[in-house]
């Protein structure tokens, strides 16, 4: 294979666990997001059911105000009923004082239907804070280890850069610029062996020619179809290194 390929292998390894690692953070990012999510959520609830019952207080006491006019517009009534002596008078008043009386009862069942629905509201507030207590203390410990499995994450992204940083300096430059696109592109492994004839990344069959190419390792080999690079697993400079397979055996047929 091309010699300039092999600390490119070993660069791809260290990037392939430096990806793994920023997918993990960014669960653990998502996990800690979802956590704030849900305190917001119940928080925004709570401040919105107070804004309601701080309306409905006040729609309450207007309420109250309005049924001590009716009560007081009975008594008026009444009394002025008292000093009548003419039955037409006194009958006409008695219908004002119906009519009075009807809408002080009928402010009354409102407000009353008012105290009731106040304390509903209330209750659903006082169990959304207590909601938002048990989610922040039950959630203390789990943001806690969330942080410091990023901060581990981190620490040990840091080590492999700059495992990789030195291995750059290694590499062509033209070589490791051309990995490095096919690796922004693609996300994966974008040096691969071929395998039975086929390129180990799209899993395509390739020639005879192309695997030819590929086992002289006298240039570089993309595959036609996924662009990846081509390298011969079982070459003598791979041997005993990470990115090598053990060869097969073959199978002996007995007779």
């Amino acid at each position: 294979m091309l010699e300039t390929l092999k600390p490119v292998l070993y660069i791809q390894e260290l990037d392939m666990k430096m990806i793994r690692l920023w997918r993990l953070r960014q669960e653990r990012i998502k996990e800690l997001k979802n956590i704030q999510k849900i305190k917001t959520d119940i928080q925004q609830q709570a401040t919105i059911k107070e804004n309601e019952i701080t309306e409905l207080k006040k729609f309450i006491r207007q309420s109250e105000t309005e049924l001590q006019e009716s009560i007081a517009k009975v008594k008026k009534l009444e009394g002025q009923q008292n000093a009548i002596k003419k039955v037409e008078e006194f009958n006409a008043l008695t219908h004002e004082i119906a009519a009075a009386d009807k809408e002080r009862h009928n402010r009354e069942q409102r407000l009353g239907d008012m105290h009731d629905k106040l304390a509903a509201e209330e209750e659903v507030l006082k169990n959304l804070q207590q909601t938002l207590e048990q989610t922040i203390s039950n959630s203390r410990a789990l943001e806690v280890e969330i942080l410091e499995s990023i901060k581990e994450i981190n620490a040990e992204g840091r080590q492999l850069k700059s495992e990789r940083d030195k291995l750059v300096e290694t590499v062509d430059p033209e070589v490791l610029k051309i990995y490095e696109r096919l690796l922004h592109n693609k996300k994966d492994r974008v040096v691969v062996p071929i395998e039975n004839r086929c390129c180990s990344g799209c899993h395509i069959m390739l020639t005879a020619q192309d695997e030819n190419l590929v086992r002289k390792g006298e240039r570089l080999v993309f595959c036609e179809h996924c662009s990846r690079i081509h390298y011969w697993q079982e070459s003598k400079e791979l041997e005993g290194t990470a990115v090598a397979t053990t060869k097969r055996r073959r199978r002996t047929t007995k007779v």
